[in-house]
């Protein structure tokens, strides 16, 4: 079910009390069954909604008609906002509505909810590395930015030996199915693969959190240093025009169209950090692509063409 959707049920609940799936399926322009399926899928989340059966009957909140969701539990509202906080970063209904939700709950649950809702991020965008599941560890750290307390991390960095660290939580990320978590150091900002954390234990003392800091803002600017550095070569090339599309699979948002080169082919400017980097990427084009510039990146293309062509011919 889509989480926006989840808190517009929620809303509809809370206003009118009780409610049927044929109102829910008007109301959300959804079909009947999969407004039922929501509120299944709601009670069997453990929110509390249950069914009425009979004439009158339909779908209520625990409580009946109230002002706020009283009937929910923190530990319910927090499950619910870190269910929801991702959408609402990808969709501007799924964040109104949450700031809607925020305002519906008991005033006692209402600081954990909004952590919880700012306490994970999902960026849609890929960075072209292989799928992973989720670690086990990303639940630990979504907790202990929620009740803002500090993290002790064993981390091992790129080529380091694992070191012991005391840090901040502010954030969990998620991108191209690799968790990052965003923290405070004695050296400011830091950000953390969640795979590369061999330990992490929460302490008792209280988290410090800058009151400006907003999440998503702060992976913006993670990811604009990342791509800042995987995109410090650039590379004009020409290519058929209906190989672009393969060309921007291959570079993502490091691969620009700069439009017909008047031969049939485009112009395409791809990015990487380095210009064996991009040479790698290209030398299995072939002769189906040429690139234009700069001098380094065709120098690269011509060394592995040497290098295939020695390795390659003669022998038996």
């Amino acid at each position: 079910m889509r989480a926006d959707r989840l808190v517009a049920v929620l809303l509809l609940m809370q206003a009118r009390g009780r409610v049927t799936a044929a109102e829910l399926a008007a109301e959300l322009e959804v079909s009947v069954a999969t407004a039922r399926r929501d509120l299944e899928a709601l009670s069997a989340a453990g929110i509390p909604v249950y069914p009425q059966p009979g004439r009158g009957g339909g779908w209520s909140l625990v409580g009946g008609a109230r002002t706020d969701l009283s009937g929910l539990s923190a530990a319910e509202a927090q499950a619910l906002f870190l269910l929801v906080g991702p959408a609402a970063a990808v969709s501007g209904e799924a964040k109104a509505a949450l700031r809607k939700l925020v305002r519906a709950l008991p005033h006692t649950f209402r600081a954990d909810a909004e952590a919880a809702a700012d306490a994970t991020l999902i960026d849609p965008s890929r960075w072209g590395e292989r799928d992973r599941e989720r670690p086990p560890m990303v639940d630990l750290l979504q907790t202990a930015v929620i009740r803002r307390r500090k993290v002790r991390l064993t981390y091992a960095g790129r080529a380091r030996e694992p070191g012991e660290r005391l840090v901040d939580p502010w954030g969990v990320v998620g991108k191209d199915d690799v968790w990052y978590l965003l923290a405070g150091t004695e050296r400011g900002r830091r950000t953390f693969r969640v795979d590369r954390i061999a330990e992490a234990e929460p302490t008792g003392l209280p988290a410090e959190r800058p009151d400006d800091f907003v999440l998503a803002a702060a992976w913006d600017e993670v990811v604009g240093e990342v791509e800042l550095r995987r995109s410090r070569t650039w590379a004009t090339v020409l290519v058929e025009a209906r190989f672009v599309p393969v060309l921007r699979d291959q570079f993502g948002r490091h691969c620009h169209t700069g439009g017909d080169a008047g031969d049939g082919r485009a112009r395409v400017r791809l990015g990487a950090p380095t210009p064996l980097d991009i040479a790698r990427h290209l030398a299995g084009w072939g002769a189906m692509i040429e690139v234009v510039e700069p001098p380094s990146v065709r120098a690269e293309l011509a060394r592995i063409g040497a290098e295939l062509l020695g390795r390659h011919t003669g022998g038996d």
